[in-house]
């Protein structure tokens, strides 16, 4: 409309300036240089009003666009995106509530090591990895925390390496990006055993002291669910959230995880 208006006040303009003669000094006739700059400039300036009231009240107008191919989406390059190699579950149970899925992506190309402890333990039986055991740490907006099938209190836990139960950091090329990303807990440098963090928040400071293997891909509705269940003053949940059953998923269908633009 505002378009319409401006086109309409041009050939306005343009009809006073060459018909009606109201900027012609002088003889009549003869148009003079200034009054022609004066009235182009005013329909220049009356055109940008014209276009200033559209973008404001109305939008701009890209219908002259219509035609033009959209630009193509880039794929995520190979530095921003990770191979899931493994799919392992958690089917969860809060206080014998009906169990709810959670499904980890694990990244065996880039922490291999970890990857083989965390998907070993999944598979084995209840007293010997995760089943029937219980999600024993959790603090809201931070972190959940189990997998001490040894003791359950977040004080024993054994790798499936042998040995004094613990294996070294593999490496630290993951970071605590955000929410969903699973660590390795730790009690310092090469401790780990079979305990694992579910983050829940962004952790830049625990980069570097804790190997990030997986990530959350399905469940991210239980862990908003477990992170707001009750605790004791040593955040310790007042309710039983019991991992019943546990086990690994074809791969099929999850080929990679899409890393934060943070990471780059």
């Amino acid at each position: 409309m505002f378009q319409i208006l401006f086109y309409l006040y041009l050939f306005w303009r343009l009809y006073i300036m060459y018909f009606k003669k109201v900027y012609l000094n002088g003889r009549p006739g003869r148009l003079t240089a200034s009054n022609v700059c004066k009235s182009l400039l005013a329909v220049i300036l009356i055109g940008l009003v014209i276009r200033l009231l559209h973008e404001l009240f109305i939008g701009y107008d890209q219908s002259s666009d219509n035609t033009r191919e959209a630009p193509p989406v880039e794929p995520p390059s190979d530095e921003n995106k990770i191979k899931i190699t493994d799919l392992v579950y958690f089917d969860i149970s809060i206080n014998g509530a009906p169990t709810e899925r959670i499904v980890f992506g694990l990244f065996g190309d880039v922490v291999p090591i970890t990857v083989k402890n965390f998907v070993t333990l999944s598979g084995n039986d209840a007293g010997n990895g995760y089943k029937s055991t219980k999600l024993h740490r959790v603090i809201k907006n931070f972190v959940i925390q189990g997998g001490d099938y040894t003791i359950g209190n977040g004080t024993g836990g054994r790798s499936v390496y042998g040995g004094n139960g613990t294996f070294a950091d593999e490496n630290f090329k993951l970071k605590h990006y955000g929410p969903r990303w699973v660590a390795m807990a730790n009690y310092g440098p090469n401790t780990n055993t079979s305990q694992f963090a579910i983050m829940m928040v962004v952790a830049p400071w625990l980069d570097g002291h804790h190997v990030i293997f997986g990530y959350v891909i399905n469940g991210a509705a239980t862990l908003d669910v477990i992170q707001n269940v009750a605790t004791d003053d040593n955040d310790r949940p007042l309710s039983d959230i019991v991992i019943v059953d546990c086990g690994s998923l074809d791969i099929q269908g999850h080929s990679y995880v899409t890393l934060p633009a943070m990471a780059e």
